[in-house]
């Protein structure tokens, strides 16, 4: 995370110039909110998201982030204007640590992920969506990389495409530059859920409603080994998992699902 946590004990709601995010019933949204750009990443907004990301990281309360978007476009990828010729505008919040790479802060998280796509995702767009958890699709959403028609290669989100798919295909998307629709998208692995547009809320209630009635301490604890397992050498794996279950048993979640199964009540996470 590129901001500590005590930079990110408050979350400045109403600072945030190209983000809009909310708490409620221990979900976070942080919603894109540069329409008239289509949603493009440039570094205030980059560092704005940095910022809300290292906030839902390090705040108990946070046990599930949705991300969202608004306007037409769920993200056009990097704005490549302000990375030719800059840009004056600033972010709402302090500048981040270091440069901010998104591939990283969504590994990062270690706390449940739900995109909600509802227009098109271009470029570095597919960082947020391949790295999140779960990707719930408008049927008319589409995805696409086209850095190679500018002389560019999209390198961090191949990173972050094989983590969900089988490299051929991962490179194929790379070099060609084909635009998938939301049900080729959801058959590679990219998107988990294709819906009418209609059906996006109700669908990520759904999923939001269900992650709330487990642990998220233990949820939190299993991304976290998932991302580690990356670079551990197979005859370390066994002896991380075991021990992070040793470390598990003791927290309070283990403890009250325990103690709710034994007493044939509901847990309480709270």
């Amino acid at each position: 995370m590129l901001y500590t946590a005590e930079q990110v004990a408050q979350l400045p709601t109403d600072t945030f110039r190209y983000l809009l995010v909310s708490l409620h019933d221990h979900i976070l949204t942080i919603t894109l909110n540069r329409p008239q750009k289509k949603n493009a990443l440039h570094p205030p907004m980059l560092a704005e998201l940095a910022f809300a990301l290292a906030y839902a990281h390090y705040t108990a309360d946070v046990w599930i982030v949705v991300l969202a978007a608004t306007g037409d476009t769920f993200c056009a990828g990097m704005d490549l204007k302000s990375l030719s010729a800059g840009s004056d505008e600033q972010a709402g919040v302090p500048e981040p640590a270091g440069p901010v790479r998104l591939g990283e802060l969504m590994a990062g998280l270690h706390k449940p992920c739900i995109a909600r796509v509802q227009g098109p995702v271009y470029a570095g767009g597919f960082l947020l969506v391949g790295g999140s958890t779960y990707v719930v699709a408008a049927n008319s959403a589409t995805f696409a990389l086209p850095e190679v028609k500018r002389g560019l290669f999209p390198f961090q989100v191949l990173a972050v495409l094989l983590d969900i798919m089988p490299a051929r295909r991962a490179l194929d998307l790379c070099l060609r530059a084909r635009t998938l629709n939301a049900a080729d998208a959801q058959e590679i692995g990219l998107v988990t859920h294709s819906v009418p547009a209609d059906g996006l809320d109700p669908t990520v209630r759904l999923l939001t409603d269900e992650l709330r009635l487990y642990s998220p301490v233990a949820m939190q604890f299993g991304l976290r080994a998932f991302q580690t397992l990356k670079s551990l050498p197979p005859d370390q794996q066994q002896a991380f998992l075991h021990d992070q279950f040793q470390q598990l048993q003791q927290t309070h979640d283990a403890q009250e699902g325990m103690a709710a199964f034994l007493e044939k009540r509901l847990p309480n996470w709270g």
